[in-house]
Protein backbone atom coordinates (compact mmCIF):
# COMPACT_ATOMS: atom_id res chain seq x y z
CA UNK A 1 0.00 0.00 0.00
CA UNK A 2 1.33 3.70 -0.69
CA UNK A 3 1.73 6.31 1.78
CA UNK A 4 -1.15 8.42 1.97
CA UNK A 5 -0.42 12.13 2.71
CA UNK A 6 -3.13 14.79 3.33
CA UNK A 7 -2.61 18.30 2.45
CA UNK A 8 -4.72 21.09 3.86
CA UNK A 9 -5.02 24.32 1.40
CA UNK A 10 -7.04 26.64 -0.62
CA UNK A 11 -4.92 26.29 -3.66
CA UNK A 12 -6.12 24.32 -6.23
CA UNK A 13 -3.13 24.46 -8.33
CA UNK A 14 -0.53 23.91 -5.35
CA UNK A 15 -2.62 20.72 -4.77
CA UNK A 16 -2.16 19.55 -8.24
CA UNK A 17 1.76 20.05 -8.08
CA UNK A 18 2.41 18.69 -5.07
CA UNK A 19 0.48 15.51 -5.79
CA UNK A 20 2.51 15.52 -8.77
CA UNK A 21 5.54 14.94 -6.89
CA UNK A 22 4.10 13.11 -4.44
CA UNK A 23 3.06 10.47 -6.91
CA UNK A 24 6.02 10.27 -9.14
CA UNK A 25 7.82 9.63 -5.46
CA UNK A 26 5.14 6.53 -5.24
CA UNK A 27 3.07 8.47 -2.40
CA UNK A 28 -0.48 9.78 -2.99
CA UNK A 29 -2.33 12.31 -1.37
CA UNK A 30 -5.66 13.76 -0.79
CA UNK A 31 -6.80 17.45 -0.82
CA UNK A 32 -9.08 19.15 2.36
CA UNK A 33 -9.81 22.82 2.74
CA UNK A 34 -10.78 22.88 6.32
CA UNK A 35 -8.47 22.33 9.42
CA UNK A 36 -11.97 21.06 11.00
CA UNK A 37 -12.32 18.20 8.53
CA UNK A 38 -8.50 17.42 8.55
CA UNK A 39 -8.80 16.59 11.67
CA UNK A 40 -11.82 13.99 11.39
CA UNK A 41 -10.15 13.00 7.97
CA UNK A 42 -7.18 11.63 9.91
CA UNK A 43 -9.08 9.85 12.45
CA UNK A 44 -11.19 7.65 9.54
CA UNK A 45 -7.73 7.51 7.13
CA UNK A 46 -4.16 5.97 7.56
CA UNK A 47 -2.41 9.02 6.43
CA UNK A 48 1.60 8.96 7.19
CA UNK A 49 2.09 12.29 6.97
CA UNK A 50 0.28 16.23 6.85
CA UNK A 51 0.77 18.85 4.73
CA UNK A 52 -0.43 22.42 5.50
CA UNK A 53 -0.24 25.49 3.52
CA UNK A 54 0.32 28.25 5.42
CA UNK A 55 -0.34 30.79 2.93
CA UNK A 56 -2.25 34.28 4.44
CA UNK A 57 -5.30 33.23 2.72
CA UNK A 58 -4.71 29.68 3.48
CA UNK A 59 -7.36 27.97 5.95
CA UNK A 60 -4.62 26.78 7.99
CA UNK A 61 -4.30 30.54 10.43
CA UNK A 62 -2.65 31.32 13.16
CA UNK A 63 -4.54 29.32 15.79
CA UNK A 64 -5.49 26.68 13.54
CA UNK A 65 -1.28 25.64 13.83
CA UNK A 66 -1.86 24.78 17.78
CA UNK A 67 -4.86 23.09 17.44
CA UNK A 68 -3.88 20.89 14.65
CA UNK A 69 -0.86 19.39 16.35
CA UNK A 70 -2.50 19.07 19.94
CA UNK A 71 -4.85 17.12 18.31
CA UNK A 72 -2.62 14.88 16.04
CA UNK A 73 -0.13 14.52 19.32
CA UNK A 74 2.59 12.63 18.27
CA UNK A 75 -0.14 10.28 15.48
CA UNK A 76 1.72 12.25 12.59
CA UNK A 77 4.36 14.00 11.04
CA UNK A 78 3.16 17.68 9.93
CA UNK A 79 4.84 19.85 7.65
CA UNK A 80 4.17 23.60 7.20
CA UNK A 81 4.38 25.36 3.96
CA UNK A 82 5.76 29.00 4.29
CA UNK A 83 6.15 32.11 2.17
CA UNK A 84 9.35 33.83 2.29
CA UNK A 85 9.44 36.47 4.59
CA UNK A 86 6.67 35.39 6.63
CA UNK A 87 8.86 35.95 10.08
CA UNK A 88 5.68 36.41 12.47
CA UNK A 89 4.24 32.61 11.05
CA UNK A 90 7.43 31.80 11.61
CA UNK A 91 7.22 32.32 15.07
CA UNK A 92 3.50 30.85 15.68
CA UNK A 93 4.74 27.91 14.19
CA UNK A 94 7.81 27.04 16.15
CA UNK A 95 5.77 27.67 19.25
CA UNK A 96 3.33 25.30 18.20
CA UNK A 97 5.45 22.56 17.79
CA UNK A 98 5.33 21.70 14.27
CA UNK A 99 7.35 19.18 12.99
CA UNK A 100 8.96 20.40 9.94
CA UNK A 101 8.73 24.11 8.43
CA UNK A 102 9.32 24.75 4.40
CA UNK A 103 9.49 28.00 2.50
CA UNK A 104 7.71 28.73 -0.54
CA UNK A 105 8.40 28.28 -3.78
CA UNK A 106 8.96 24.69 -2.82
CA UNK A 107 12.12 22.98 -3.52
CA UNK A 108 10.71 19.31 -4.20
CA UNK A 109 13.36 17.34 -3.19
CA UNK A 110 13.04 18.45 0.88
CA UNK A 111 10.26 17.47 0.95
CA UNK A 112 10.53 14.57 -0.17
CA UNK A 113 13.69 13.61 1.90
CA UNK A 114 11.81 15.01 4.79
CA UNK A 115 8.66 12.65 4.41
CA UNK A 116 10.46 9.51 3.50
CA UNK A 117 12.50 9.64 6.56
CA UNK A 118 9.19 10.33 8.37
CA UNK A 119 7.70 7.89 7.29
CA UNK A 120 10.19 5.02 7.27
CA UNK A 121 10.40 5.90 11.12
CA UNK A 122 6.94 5.37 11.78
CA UNK A 123 7.15 2.16 10.12
CA UNK A 124 9.70 1.33 12.17
CA UNK A 125 7.86 0.92 15.48
CA UNK A 126 6.60 -2.24 14.07
CA UNK A 127 10.32 -3.67 14.36
CA UNK A 128 12.36 -6.67 14.66
CA UNK A 129 14.15 -6.93 18.54
CA UNK A 130 16.43 -10.20 19.13
CA UNK A 131 14.75 -13.41 17.98
CA UNK A 132 11.16 -12.04 17.68
CA UNK A 133 9.41 -8.92 17.24
CA UNK A 134 8.11 -5.70 19.42
CA UNK A 135 5.93 -3.18 19.05
CA UNK A 136 6.73 0.53 20.21
CA UNK A 137 5.16 3.46 21.18
CA UNK A 138 6.26 6.38 22.83
CA UNK A 139 8.08 4.61 26.37
CA UNK A 140 5.95 1.25 25.64
CA UNK A 141 7.11 -1.77 24.60
CA UNK A 142 5.71 -4.82 23.59
CA UNK A 143 7.75 -8.11 23.53
CA UNK A 144 5.61 -10.46 21.42
CA UNK A 145 7.54 -13.50 22.00
CA UNK A 146 7.59 -13.09 25.81
CA UNK A 147 4.50 -11.33 26.32
CA UNK A 148 6.02 -8.67 28.12
CA UNK A 149 5.12 -4.77 28.34
CA UNK A 150 7.37 -2.60 29.86
CA UNK A 151 7.50 1.48 29.97
CA UNK A 152 10.51 2.78 30.45
CA UNK A 153 12.35 -0.32 31.15
CA UNK A 154 9.62 -1.17 34.20
CA UNK A 155 7.50 -4.31 33.46
CA UNK A 156 3.66 -3.97 33.61
CA UNK A 157 1.50 -6.96 34.45
CA UNK A 158 -1.83 -7.35 32.18
CA UNK A 159 -4.30 -9.97 31.90
CA UNK A 160 -4.41 -11.86 28.89
CA UNK A 161 -7.34 -9.67 27.10
CA UNK A 162 -5.91 -6.44 28.10
CA UNK A 163 -2.60 -7.44 26.68
CA UNK A 164 -4.30 -8.91 23.69
CA UNK A 165 -6.31 -5.27 23.30
CA UNK A 166 -3.28 -3.32 23.65
CA UNK A 167 -1.75 -5.10 20.93
CA UNK A 168 -4.03 -4.41 18.26
CA UNK A 169 -3.48 -1.18 19.04
CA UNK A 170 -0.15 -0.60 19.28
CA UNK A 171 -0.52 -2.26 15.97
CA UNK A 172 -2.56 0.37 14.61
CA UNK A 173 -1.58 3.51 15.91
CA UNK A 174 -3.89 6.23 15.76
CA UNK A 175 -6.80 4.39 13.98
CA UNK A 176 -9.92 4.27 15.53
CA UNK A 177 -11.69 1.03 16.76
CA UNK A 178 -15.37 0.54 17.29
CA UNK A 179 -15.85 -1.72 20.07
CA UNK A 180 -17.49 -4.33 17.99
CA UNK A 181 -13.81 -3.97 15.62
CA UNK A 182 -12.13 -4.66 18.79
CA UNK A 183 -14.31 -7.84 19.52
CA UNK A 184 -13.94 -8.99 16.23
CA UNK A 185 -9.92 -8.77 16.52
CA UNK A 186 -9.29 -9.60 20.38
CA UNK A 187 -12.63 -12.48 20.78
CA UNK A 188 -12.79 -15.86 19.08
CA UNK A 189 -15.62 -16.52 16.95
CA UNK A 190 -17.21 -18.74 18.72
CA UNK A 191 -17.42 -16.52 21.92
CA UNK A 192 -20.42 -13.81 22.07
CA UNK A 193 -19.31 -10.76 23.70
CA UNK A 194 -21.17 -7.69 24.57
CA UNK A 195 -19.69 -4.54 23.17
CA UNK A 196 -20.00 -3.01 26.78
CA UNK A 197 -17.36 -5.44 27.81
CA UNK A 198 -14.72 -4.01 25.68
CA UNK A 199 -15.14 -0.69 27.89
CA UNK A 200 -14.85 -3.01 31.00
CA UNK A 201 -11.63 -4.30 29.31
CA UNK A 202 -10.50 -0.91 28.54
CA UNK A 203 -11.16 0.81 31.97
CA UNK A 204 -8.87 -1.81 33.20
CA UNK A 205 -6.03 -1.42 30.72
CA UNK A 206 -5.98 2.22 31.39
CA UNK A 207 -6.03 1.41 35.45
CA UNK A 208 -2.95 -0.66 35.07
CA UNK A 209 -0.98 1.96 32.80
CA UNK A 210 -2.08 4.49 34.91
CA UNK A 211 0.13 2.63 37.99
CA UNK A 212 2.68 2.63 35.71
CA UNK A 213 2.20 6.27 34.77
CA UNK A 214 1.69 6.00 31.46
CA UNK A 215 -2.47 6.46 31.34
CA UNK A 216 -2.56 9.18 28.53
CA UNK A 217 -2.05 6.58 25.46
CA UNK A 218 -5.83 5.64 25.15
CA UNK A 219 -8.51 8.43 23.39
CA UNK A 220 -11.77 7.78 24.05
CA UNK A 221 -13.97 9.11 20.82
CA UNK A 222 -17.62 9.44 22.29
CA UNK A 223 -20.12 7.34 19.80
CA UNK A 224 -17.44 5.70 17.49
CA UNK A 225 -14.86 3.76 20.03
CA UNK A 226 -11.05 3.96 21.05
CA UNK A 227 -7.57 4.65 19.70
CA UNK A 228 -4.20 4.81 20.87
CA UNK A 229 -2.23 7.85 20.97
CA UNK A 230 -0.10 10.24 23.15
CA UNK A 231 -2.74 12.67 24.79
CA UNK A 232 -0.38 15.05 26.12
CA UNK A 233 -0.11 16.35 29.92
Amino acid sequence: MKPLVLICSQDEELYLVLSHILEVDGMESELTTDANELLEMTLTREHQAVILDCQPASVAGGTTFASVKQELCSRLPVVALVARGAETQLLDLFKAGIDQILLRPLVPAKLLDYLNKTIAMGQERFSAVGNGRSLFFGDLQMDLVSQCVRHNGHEIHLGLTEFNLLRHLLENPGKVFSREELINAVWPDNIHVCVRTIDVHISRLRKTLTGASCNRYIRTLRSRGYSLEKLGG
